[in-house]
């Protein structure tokens, strides 16, 4: 478990699986992060066991301290161990739990787990630019621009960047 000030990121339960599967298709809330494509529950429980087995991947729940229910989660997604560098993904699940700091948080959270437990030199994340909020909080974690993926993505009818950001363990 990781501690922080306002929320935990643990292990994901098996009784949050319920809860990851109605995120995942709130079609709202999915095109945050991706384009939506409504998922099977079949789908999910095999990600789910894919999750389980990757050794490239690592995922917490995000918690906040008080509460033992999931807001999110976030993960480091493409391990490479030669480069020691890794993709950062995060969800918060419901708009009621967006503006309070917990997406800041987790992120300092996952960043420094990856530098100091991890032992990676450099940690990216994938940015629609449409989406302000998400790029603000990054910056203030300390991550910067590197670049634009022009026209990147398809999102509700429409094609839209994508900003590459990073951080390195100087960074930080």
């Amino acid at each position: 478990m990781i501690m922080g000030q306002l929320v935990r990121l643990t292990p994901l339960r098996s009784s949050d699986a319920e809860m990851l599967f109605q995120w995942i298709n709130e079609r709202g809330e999915v095109l945050f992060n991706a384009p939506y494509r409504p998922v099977t529950e079949g789908q999910h429980r095999a990600w789910l066991d894919e999750v389980e087995r990757s050794r490239d991947l690592v995922i917490f729940a995000i918690r906040p301290l008080d509460e033992e229910r999931p807001i999110g989660y976030c993960q480091l997604v493409d391990l490479h161990w030669v480069h020691r560098t890794a993709e950062l993904r995060i969800r918060l699940g419901q708009e009621g739990d967006r503006g309070h700091g917990y997406g800041t948080e987790t992120i300092r959270l996952l960043v420094n787990f990856a530098f100091r437990d991890l032992n990676l030199r450099r940690v990216m994340a994938h940015v629609f630019a449409n989406n302000a909020r998400a790029e603000r909080v990054y910056e203030k974690v300390g991550f910067v621009r590197e670049g634009v993926l022009r026209k990147a993505a398809h999102l509700d009818g429409a094609y839209v960047d994508i900003l590459v950001m990073g951080i390195l363990r100087e960074d930080a």
